[in-house]
């Protein structure tokens, strides 16, 4: 039997991992979906536990073998998926998964498994405040900021195909109002 899927997609910076993580810590019956890319990894980053870091040529072989439920090249040489193989543990196990994915990815889970999922798409306020997020994180270089925010940009015009959008303005209260809709979902019948 195949558990739900809980679908949490943003653009950069908007807050869709620290939301994923409370969630995974209220919602005792959720485990985390974790994506492959080809990405570098960051130093607080464990392989394996954060994302399975893989090549773009080790990338490219798990897609000509059919490896992945969804996959998107995100960046130009920046690829990121779901493997198929994470999906179908997680549910051996009985758990319902929770995706940390972005806008497109998102999207292709959900008309894979329209039935079984819940879609949030984690807004920022505005592009300013989440351009000065990105800034404090201190990753973004002023070239990957501007091609961060013009992603951010176009990202946005795709939240109305979601579930549920909730604006990341205060913290807290976007946690609270994830909790309550992921609750509601799983314990619906």
């Amino acid at each position: 039997m195949s558990g739900k899927l809980i679908i949490v997609t943003a653009p950069s910076g908007a807050g869709k991992t620290t939301i994923v993580r409370h969630l995974l810590a209220v919602e005792p019956l959720l485990a985390f979906s974790v994506s492959a890319t080809t990405r570098p990894k960051r130093d607080y980053e464990k392989d394996g536990v954060d994302y399975h870091f893989l090549s773009a040529d080790q990338f490219r072989k798990q897609i000509e073998e059919n490896a992945f439920v969804e996959w998107e090249e995100v960046y130009p040489g920046k690829f990121y998926g779901t493997l198929r193989s994470e999906v179908e543990r997680m549910w051996a196990a009985g758990k319902h998964i929770i995706f940390d994915v972005d806008v497109k990815g998102a999207l292709s889970l959900k008309s894979k498994f329209p039935e079984k999922t819940l879609s949030l798409f984690i807004s920022p306020p505005s592009v300013e405040i989440l351009a000065q997020r990105l800034i404090d994180r201190g990753t973004e270089t002023p070239s990957t900021l501007q091609t961060r925010l013009e992603r951010v940009r176009y990202e946005l015009t795709f939240s109305p195909k979601f579930d549920h959008v909730i604006v990341n303005d205060v913290l807290e209260t976007a946690k609270t109002e994830a909790q309550r809709l992921v609750h509601n979902f799983l314990n619906m019948a």
